[in-house]
């Protein structure tokens, strides 16, 4: 089974935020067992240029390499599925027709609008080239939720074909919903509980990034399946206060 179609099953996946752009931490994060792992391009310190070598550092591994691209700029996503990625994540999904985007990027003729090459890495670098464009296993897209539209169109972004999860950006939504008060129909926790029906509904998958470890269990109790927790930027941030912490209430 290919990491993009078991990231499909509908079973809780474990996943972290990789936004430093090392593949020394891409392949240390891979080894210690997650099912999965987000190379962050929208927000991260890592560049285009450093994908590659964090996509081979984790090959061979249990864990689903997918990427958040900043838009569904087709050439991009094109970069990064020849690459290797096993998906994609896209922010700002708001909208039928944005959704709709994603997959045309995503997927070849005469689905999709992306191009062939049958030398990439994707391909083997040529050892594995398509006989067809069906015989390669589609890649996983994620749709961000980040907005109350995105919220209230969530139903029909689900069920576009294509589209396998809605995964939720918590801080952008939470600051879109502070922002615009007068657009919000739901409470932060009332948009939760509706993209995760909405994704249930159209029998897909439901995602979030996790700040507090202890709240991974109360968000797939309420239908959320991928769980992103924390970050590796975040973990060494913590890690390095909680030293300095204990310095100081030693005395020294």
């Amino acid at each position: 089974m290919t990491p993009s179609a078991r990231l499909r099953e509908n079973n809780v996946h474990l996943g972290t935020w990789l936004t430093i752009g090392s593949p020394v931490i891409a392949e240390l994060a891979a080894d210690s067992g997650f099912d999965w792992l987000l190379f962050d391009l929208e927000h991260g310190c890592g560049t285009e240029d450093a994908l590659l070598g964090q996509l081979q550092a984790i090959r061979g591994s249990h864990a689903a390499g997918v990427v958040r691209v900043g838009a569904p700029h087709a050439d991009l996503i094109g970069r990064v599925l020849d690459r290797g990625a096993d998906g994609i994540m896209v922010p700002h999904v708001s909208t039928v027709a944005r959704a709709q985007v994603c997959v045309q990027a995503v997927y070849y003729p005469p689905r999709g609008q992306r191009g062939v090459a049958r030398s990439v890495r994707a391909c083997g670098y040529g050892i594995r080239p398509l006989a067809a464009t069906d015989a390669i296993a589609p890649p996983l897209i994620m749709a961000q939720i980040e907005t109350a539209e995105g919220v209230e169109n969530a139903r029909a972004i689900a069920q576009v074909d294509g589209i396998d999860i809605l995964f939720v950006g918590p801080a952008d939504l939470q600051f879109d919903l502070d922002a615009r008060p007068r657009r919000a129909a739901r409470d932060f926790q009332g948009c939760l509980m509706e993209v995760a029906d909405a994704a249930a509904a159209a029998e897909k998958q439901c995602g979030i990034l996790v700040r507090n470890p202890a709240e991974t269990s109360t968000f797939h109790k309420l239908g959320f399946t991928l769980l992103a927790v924390e970050s590796d930027l975040a973990i060494l941030r913590k890690s390095y206060q909680s030293l300095v912490t204990a310095r100081d209430q030693a005395g020294l």
